[in-house]
C-alpha cells in the first residue's frame, strides 16, 4: 500500500472487520449468454444497464463494495449504496479467439484516470495466464500488467488484478485432466504476479482446486483430491504470495462457494474476502427475462437478499483482514 489515498481506497472497498466481501456484476458476454438462454427478446443494452441496476440498488447494502465495467454498469454505478466501495472493470470482455494466447485488450474509451473520475475505488483487470505457455505469449502478459500496475500508481488508486488460469492444451477447463493441472496453474502465477514491479494491491484468483473432484464434495464424477490433498494446495496458494488474495466464485452455486470458504478456513488459507458474482445473483437473470422488472427487485430483496447475507456470515467466519498483510 504506496499511499495515504490507496490505503483510504481499501478501506472502502472493505467491511468494518477488514474483509473484502464484494459483489461483482461486471459480467457482460457472459450475461448477454445468460439473457439469451432465458428467452429474452429486446434491446440487450437496456436490459443488461437495467439488470445491473437493480443488482447494485437492491443488494449493495448488504455488500462492502460492488464490481462493475464501464460499458453497461455505470447507471447502476450511480444506484449503489453509498456505503458500499466501487470497483470498475478495464479490461474488453472475453479474448480474441482467432490469435492463441487468449492476450488481453482493454476497453479503448477509457483509462485509470477516467475510471477514478467515474468514482471507482479500484481499477479491476482481468487476466488469462498459463504459466506453462511459450515465454514469448507470457512475456506479453507481463509487460500489459506492468503497464496497467504504473497506470494505476500514476493516479493513486488500487490495482486489483484478476487471474483466470487455462491450459493451451486442453479445453475444458471443468475436466478431470484440467482438475489435476489447476493447483500448478493456480498457485504458481499467483507467485508471478505477486512480484512488486506489477504494482497489484489484491489479486482476485479462483480456488486452486475444482471442488467438483474433492473427496467429500462429489457423487458424479471421479475423486482427484483427497480432502488432505485438497487442504494442502489451499496451504500452498496462501505460501504464495504476500498480497491481499481474494476468491471469485466462478459461476459455482451459493451453496459450492459458502462450502469452499469454510473449507479454505479449514485448510488455514489466508484468504482476505471474495469478489462473488453469479452465486449470489444468477438466479434472477431468468425472473428478469421471463417475468421483468419487479418480479426480479421481489427476487432479490429476498432469495438474493438470503445469498448475500449467507455468505456474509461465512465469510465473517472464514476470512482473515487484508490489513494482516500490511508491511
Amino acid at each position: 500500500m504506496s499511499s495515504k489515498q490507496i490505503l483510504q481506497a481499501m478501506k472502502q472497498l472493505s467491511n468494518q472487520k477488514g474483509q473484502i466481501a464484494a459483489l461483482a456484476i461486471d459480467q457482460r458476454g457472459a450475461l448477454k449468454k445468460m439473457l439469451t438462454s432465458a428467452g429474452f427478446q429486446g434491446d440487450e443494452q437496456v436490459a443488461i444497464e437495467k439488470f445491473k441496476s437493480l443488482v447494485s440498488e437492491e443488494l449493495t447494502p448488504y455488500a462492502s463494495s460492488i464490481l462493475l465495467d464501464p460499458e453497461y454498469g455505470l447507471p447502476a454505478s450511480q444506484v449503489k449504496n453509498k456505503q458500499a466501495g466501487l470497483l470498475l472493470a478495464y479490461e474488453k470482455t472475453g479474448y480474441d479467439t482467432t490469435v492463441p494466447g487468449r492476450l488481453p485488450d482493454l476497453i479503448e474509451n477509457i483509462s485509470a484516470k477516467r475510471i477514478k473520475e467515474a468514482g471507482a475505488d479500484a481499477v479491476k483487470f482481468l487476466l488469462y495466464y498459463d504459466i506453462d505457455e511459450s515465454d514469448k505469449i507470457n512475456d506479453i502478459k507481463k509487460a500489459f500488467v506492468e503497464r496497467m500496475g504504473s497506470e494505476c500508481m500514476a493516479e493513486d488508486i488500487p490495482f486489483y488484478l484478476e487471474l483466470v488460469s487455462y491450459d493451451s492444451e486442453i479445453n475444458d477447463t471443468s475436466s478431470t485432466a484440467y482438475a489435476k493441472v489447476k493447483p500448478h496453474k493456480v498457485n504458481e502465477m499467483m507467485k508471478v504476479f505477486s512480484d512488486a514491479r506489477y504494482r497489484v494491491a489484491v489479486l482476485k484468483v479462483e480456488v486452486p482446486v475444482n471442488m467438483n473432484f474433492v473427496e467429500g464434495f462429489t457423487t458424479d464424477t471421479q475423486v482427484v483430491y483427497t480432502k488432505a490433498e485438497a487442504k494442502a494446495f489451499f496451504k500452498e496458494q496462501s505460501q504464495a504470495t504476500t498480497l491481499p488474495f481474494i476468491f471469485l466464485s466462478a459461476g459455482v452455486s451459493s451453496k459450492m462457494f459458502q462450502d469452499t470458504l469454510l473449507f479454505a478456513r479449514e485448510a488455514e488459507s489466508t484468504f482476505n474476502g471474495v469478489l462473488c458474482g453469479r452465486a449470489t445473483w444468477a438466479d434472477g437473470v431468468a425472473i428478469f427475462a421471463k417475468e421483468g422488472e419487479e418480479v426480479t427487485r421481489a427476487w432479490l430483496q429476498t432469495q438474493g437478499k438470503t445469498n448475500i447475507e449467507e455468505l456474509n456470515d461465512v465469510l465473517e467466519r472464514t476470512a482473515t483482514p487484508w490489513t494482516d498483510k500490511l508491511d
